[in-house]
């Protein structure tokens, strides 16, 4: 090789641009291809947390006795029982996020310019390279009335239309859902809302239990974390007062039990009292949680003791007389015409008497349900009395003895567990409301946008010849949906090409 072959040469190979290795980093990382397989990785990892069951669900102690030491072993030390907060599972769910962000940073004004500086002409060659165009010929009209004749044919298939004239030629433009173009870059947004919804709902929250019986008020929540098999609880102060005010089990039969099979729904009336809110009664049930300044109240469980949300007394005076029907709510109490006060101590639901002289019960199944009873006459002393059905006072005389002036007799309760346990997620900026109903929402919202709504767009040059006559070429193309924009062209050419002479124009597809 000569020495002027060698100059040519290294002058060839300096004028190849050296593209900075900061750039071909950035380059990779924000490549649709590596935010695909990053994607794909965290539906494995997502998938393999709905496989193997997780710490914090319910069961899971059980679940983990019935694995073999070393599934427990593996699975343990991989994180794979709380894979969703496990440092690999964050780090895929940031890197994706910042893959969407570079991406979007890359690829937005090519896209943004599809709206704010749309193609409004073109070359004849250009508009002949498109998927779909046509040419034909027009005799009679200057340029300008025939571009006009085409705008109103454009405007009759839903096209939004410019006309422009160029040099000795007219174009006219039209498009329609334009918008779609951004479509990818609001699917980026709805996912990142998602992600950081989720990562900032894991960072500030809690999960806590709080039990609950009519009656009963606290400030204090037993917050939960969780050591594989283990569930730990933490004693945690809150910032208001709640006090459980009724419980209601709603029943499929109301003469059947008070498990999960025969319930409808658990309902949980609370009254808060908050120094900064005032003091204002809700309602917990199974389709309508309550959220409280941050914290979700939601139902978890019964304390399935039985209990009764009401009772309903017959009394029968002790001289002689009708018997009277009463009803008294739980916790509560109510006032006879002679001014005896009765209130609804306790209910047992299979009554027995311990040693002590206190009431207790057997099981708890309704098996011999008895209501205990503070009662106080007019000017008497309070005096405990405790009210039986009518089956088993009349077996033991003694169970219905007169007291306190009455025969007294328990006719008819309504059924209803001790307590309630609601599950509590503390959420202080309501990122997961945030993550799941406007990321998730937004998220089916816009891929239904991008797939099922296309930018179509469609161009008509305009160009008089020397003998008079216009030359004419209509293209089009749309970025998706191809198949229902062909049919839209068709309708375009067929109304151009008039039902007269089908021959003056032909139709050229590549």
């Amino acid at each position: 090789m000569s020495a002027a072959e060698e100059v040519i040469n290294s002058e060839r190979v300096s004028a190849v641009p050296r593209v900075p290795v900061l750039n071909r980093f950035l380059d990779y990382i924000s490549s649709v291809r590596l935010g695909v397989v990053v994607l794909c990785i965290l539906v494995v990892l997502s998938m393999i947390g709905m496989l193997i069951m997780q710490q914090d669900v319910e069961g899971f102690d059980a679940y983990h006795v019935s694995l073999t030491p070393a599934e427990k072993l593996v699975f343990g030390h991989l994180g794979l029982f709380d894979i969703y907060h496990s440092w690999y599972y964050l780090a895929m769910l940031l890197f994706l996020s910042l893959n969407i962000v570079l991406a979007s940073i890359d690829r937005f004004p090519s896209a943004w310019s599809y709206i704010v500086k749309p193609k409004l002409d073109a070359t004849r060659g250009w508009l002949l390279n498109r998927r779909r165009h046509f040419e034909m010929k027009a005799d009679a009209g200057d340029a300008a009335s025939v571009a006009n004749a085409i705008e109103g044919v454009f405007k009759k298939q839903g096209f939004s239309t410019k006309i422009t004239e160029k040099g000795n030629a007219f174009f006219i433009f039209g498009q329609t859902g334009r918008w779609n173009r951004v479509g990818a870059y609001i699917v980026h947004v709805a996912l990142l809302t998602l992600f950081l919804g989720y990562f900032v709902a894991l960072q500030t929250g809690f999960n806590a239990v709080l039990r609950l019986a009519p009656g009963q008020k606290t400030n204090h929540i037993e917050m939960q974390t969780f050591d594989l098999d283990k569930k730990l609880n933490f004693d945690v102060t809150i910032p208001f007062t709640i006090e459980c005010t009724d419980i209601q089990q709603k029943l499929i039969n109301p003469e059947g039990d008070i498990d999960i099979s025969n319930t409808m729904d658990w309902r949980t009336e609370v009254k808060i009292a908050d120094p900064g809110y005032g003091t204002n009664t809700y309602e917990i049930s199974l389709n309508k949680p309550l959220n409280y300044r941050g914290y979700r109240f939601f139902q978890s469980q019964a304390i399935a003791m039985g209990s009764a949300r009401n009772i309903t007394l017959a009394l029968t005076p002790e001289n002689g007389g009708n018997a009277i029907n009463v009803q008294v709510p739980r916790g509560g109490q109510t006032k006879l015409a002679d001014g005896t006060i009765v209130a609804f101590d306790d209910f047992q639901p299979d009554f027995a008497l311990g040693q002590d002289g206190q009431a207790s019960s057997r099981s708890s199944d309704y098996n011999n349900p008895a209501a205990v009873l503070s009662v106080t006459p007019p000017n008497g002393q309070k005096t405990r009395v405790i009210a039986f059905s009518p089956a088993f006072a009349d077996k033991a005389p003694v169970a219905g003895a007169p007291k306190a002036g009455y025969k007294w007799r328990l006719v008819d309760f309504e059924k209803s567990p001790l307590a309630h346990v609601l599950s509590i997620k503390y959420d202080p900026y309501n990122a997961s409301f945030v993550a799941w109903y406007i990321g998730g929402f937004g998220l089916v919202a816009a891929l239904g946008f991008v797939f099922f709504v296309s930018h179509r767009r469609v161009w008509a040059r305009i160009e008089q010849t020397e003998g008079g006559t216009q030359d004419i070429v209509i293209a089009g193309e749309a970025n998706r949906n191809h198949a229902s924009f062909d049919d839209r062209f068709d309708r375009i050419v067929s109304t151009l090409r008039g039902p007269e002479d089908q021959s003056n124009g032909r139709s050229i597809e590549t």
